[in-house]
């Protein structure tokens, strides 16, 4: 399998929920398995059905997080310097047609936010980014339409 390049802030993130899933939502699960089938017919039985799925899909995250997490490439955004752009970097934009600033960290798939400044370096933005440098110019096909940036500031922390 592929290396996952993430930082060691996602790493941690994804090992703190594979703990937790294993140490606290397994055996509570579980449990709720035990008590439903107490309650007698299981075909009829939504708390032990409903219980049966959860219990599914919490040992599929816990096989998908353990793929990552043994994959997992580890990159120190803080190791890295120069004004290219590349996975880590944190990059200052400038919208051309507002002047609008955005800043963005490149970071692996799997710790993705864009809400909170993380872009996955497989995002339509991220792909435009990398290689470029600053002052740069780079064009994104964006849902709404092209839009337009300048890269007018590129860091490492």
């Amino acid at each position: 399998m592929d290396k996952v390049p993430m930082t060691a802030e996602g790493l941690a993130a994804l090992e703190k929920e594979f703990r937790y899933l294993k140490n606290e939502e397994r055996p509570a699960i579980s449990k709720a398995i035990g008590v439903a089938r107490e309650h007698g017919d299981l075909k009829e039985n939504a708390e032990y059905h409903a219980a049966k799925e959860r219990q599914s899909f919490i040992e599929g995250r816990l096989k998908e997080l353990e793929g990552i997490i043994s994959c997992s490439q580890v990159i120190d955004p803080a190791s890295l310097s120069g004004d290219r752009v590349q996975f880590g970097a944190t990059v200052m934009l400038a919208d051309e047609e507002t002047d609008k600033e955005s800043t963005y960290q490149i970071v692996g798939s799997e710790e993705a936010d864009a809400k909170s400044g993380k872009l996955s370096v497989t995002s339509p933005l991220a792909r435009a980014l990398i290689g470029k440098t600053l002052g740069d110019t780079v064009e994104v096909n964006t849902p709404g339409g092209g839009k337009s940036y300048e890269i007018v500031m590129v860091e490492f922390k």
